[in-house]
C-alpha cells in the first residue's frame, strides 16, 4: 500500500492511498484545482482514483469532492447522515456515484472499515483501510477518546492521528470564546496532550506492526506548532518506554504541500513530511 498526504489541517484535508490496481482519496477538502495540482506535484494521476471516501460534511473535508467526482466520474462514499448534510455543498453528483458507506466493505484491493467518531457533524466516521498485508487508519476530528476507538486503532501499520491544538495556545489565542469551547468540547478536536495520552496506550497493545508510522495530523495553524505537537507526543511516548525510530516513526503531516509517496509495507522514510525532532 502506498500513501501520500495531500493536505492536513483546519484549512483542508485529503489522503491518497493506492495499490497497483486501486486508488482512493479519503476526504477532498481543498478545491478540485488545488488537489489536482498537489497530486501532480508528486506524480499522482487524478484519473486513477477509484473512489472518494468522506469522513464528514465540513468544508475542510469535502470542498473539492463534488468537483473531482464530476470531472473524473468518481463515486463518493459517505454515511447516510453525511449525505443528508453535504448534498448541497457537493452539488449534483452523477447517477450511481452517490454511495452510502457500510461498516465494512470491499473496494477493489482494499477492505475498508468505518467507525463512528465524536465530532460536531451529522454522522462522522473514521476509516481503517487494509490491502491484506498492511493496515492504515485515519482518526481526526475527534472530540474525546471514546473507549471503542482503541479497538479500531490498534495494530495499525500507519495512522494519521489528530493533534489539533496546544491547550495553552488555544486558551490565549484570538479565537472567540464560543469557538474555543467547541474545539475543547466532546465533539471538537483532540489536543496534543490528549494524543500524547492515547498513543502510548495504542503502542502497548500493538501485536502486529513492529514499527508503526504515526503522523500527527489536523494541526491548527493558529493554535498549534508542528514542533510543539511533536515534542509533546514524543516525550509521552519515550516516558512510556518506547523509542522513536525503533518502536515507531513519529512525524507531523504536511499542511501546505503534498508529501512524497510513502510505501507503508517497506516503511520507507516519508520525504517531505515535517520531522520536528
Amino acid at each position: 500500500m502506498k500513501m501520500a498526504v495531500l493536505a492536513s489541517g483546519s484549512s483542508g484535508n485529503s489522503i491518497y492511498l493506492s495499490t497497483d490496481n486501486t486508488a482512493i482519496l479519503i476526504d477532498a477538502g481543498l478545491s478540485g484545482k488545488e488537489l489536482e495540482r498537489r497530486m501532480k506535484s508528486v506524480k499522482l494521476n487524478p484519473e486513477d482514483i477509484s473512489a472518494i471516501l468522506v469522513t464528514h460534511e465540513h468544508g475542510d473535508h469535502i470542498k473539492g469532492a463534488g468537483v473531482l467526482s464530476r470531472r473524473y466520474n468518481i463515486p463518493i462514499y459517505a454515511s447516510a447522515g453525511t449525505w443528508k448534510a453535504a448534498r448541497k455543498k457537493l452539488g449534483k453528483i452523477g447517477k450511481g456515484y452517490e454511495r452510502t458507506i457500510e461498516e465494512s466493505w470491499q473496494l477493489g484491493d482494499f477492505e475498508i472499515t468505518s467507525f463512528p467518531i465524536p465530532h460536531d457533524a451529522a454522522e462522522p466516521v473514521g476509516f481503517v483501510v487494509s490491502d491484506g498485508d498492511v493496515n492504515f487508519g485515519l482518526a481526526t476530528d475527534i472530540g474525546y477518546i471514546a473507549d471503542e476507538l482503541y479497538d479500531h486503532l490498534k495494530d495499525l501499520d500507519c495512522i494519521l492521528l489528530e493533534a489539533n491544538h496546544d491547550i495553552d495556545l488555544l486558551r490565549e489565542g484570538s479565537y472567540p470564546g464560543m469557538l474555543k469551547r467547541r474545539i475543547r468540547g466532546n465533539e471538537g478536536h483532540l489536543s496534543n496532550d490528549e494524543t500524547a495520552e492515547l498513543l502510548p496506550e495504542l503502542l502497548k497493545t500493538n501485536e502486529k506492526s513492529s514499527c508503526p508510522v504515526v503522523l500527527l495530523s489536523h494541526l491548527s495553524a493558529e493554535n498549534n506548532r508542528p514542533e510543539l505537537a511533536y515534542l509533546t507526543v514524543k516525550n509521552s511516548v519515550c516516558s512510556a518506554g518506547f523509542q522513536i525510530g525503533k518502536d515507531l516513526i513519529l512525524k507531523c503531516a504536511p499542511r501546505d504541500e503534498a508529501s512524497e509517496i510513502y510505501n507503508i509495507e517497506t516503511a520507507e522514510i516519508i520525504k517531505g513530511v515535517t520531522d520536528s525532532a
